[in-house]
């Protein structure tokens, strides 16, 4: 291990941290960082999927409150055992198609012309629909119907593309079935800890035999750079999009796409 190499993943963890909550697509940045690094290989992409364990620990150490209020009310409230039950629906349809098409995302996906162009068009996307004059129907996230939280979760399956956007796919989905934009984007911060706990924990498991000792201390220093840049994301971003939506997001996500797009031709 050399100091670069530290260095290199401080830096994959910070921007992992940074990106993971807002609309950009942690995965497509970390993936474009890494080609004009030279890290490709199946082990950095490993190490991507394992530093969000320090993202989803920031959303835990921020929520842990409400999440304990929930988790002491789950006996007796209907209603908190309603919303567990919604965030459990939403979240199964990433299970499904992530354990079945681990191999060919990992595989053909995990490739950097096309995160540019996926982060192109959600751009484009989140720029429109941020623009839209949307009927509001929905202002609390723990209180969505039941059919609308299955249909975010499969609207999420869109993120297994990297340079999508998994909470960019969530937050898109509510807003566009009546969820104002602050609760659109706190139940894309529900729905990423399941859904980004199972990746971690899946990849693991699968990947677990191939790490070494040298590899662990660098996915420790991601996983702290990520835990402290996802806990600065995490405490300014609903209020920032409450009073300022998601355009800023979009312009950035079209800005990312194009200079990747113009990195690829002239460097490869």
């Amino acid at each position: 291990m050399t100091l670069q190499q530290f260095g290199e993943a401080a830096i994959l963890g910070l921007l992992e941290g940074g990106t993971e909550f807002i609309p950009v697509s942690s995965t497509g940045h970390l993936l474009l960082l890494q080609h004009f690094f030279g890290l490709e290989d199946d082990s950095n992409k490993t190490f991507a999927i394992l530093i969000q364990f320090g993202a989803i620990l920031a959303i835990l150490s921020v929520y842990f409150a409400r999440l304990w209020a929930i988790a002491v009310a789950l006996p007796r409230d209907p209603a908190a055992r309603r919303f567990v039950i919604g965030v459990l629906v939403a979240f199964l349809p990433a299970v499904f198609i992530g354990v079945l098409a681990r191999d060919f995302i990992k595989g053909v996906l995990f490739n950097p012309f096309l995160v540019c162009c996926t982060l192109i068009a959600g751009g484009l996307v989140l720029i429109v629909v941020d623009g839209l004059r949307l009927e509001v129907r929905e202002r609390d996230a723990t209180r969505f119907p039941l059919s609308m939280y299955l249909k975010i979760g499969i609207i999420q399956c869109l993120a297994m593309v990297p340079g999508v956007s998994r909470s960019g796919a969530t937050i898109v989905g509510a807003m566009l079935m009546g969820a104002d934009k602050r609760s659109a984007a706190e139940f894309s911060f529900f729905l990423a800890m399941p859904t980004m706990a199972g990746a971690f924990a899946y990849e693991l498991l699968k990947s677990y035999k191939d790490l070494s000792l040298s590899d662990g201390a660098l996915i420790g220093v991601g996983f702290l750079a990520a835990f402290l840049s996802g806990l600065v994301v995490v405490r300014l971003l609903l209020d920032y999009v409450s009073r300022h939506g998601f355009a800023l997001f979009g312009w950035w996500r079209l800005v990312v796409g194009s200079a990747g797009l113009a990195g690829l031709i002239v460097f490869g």
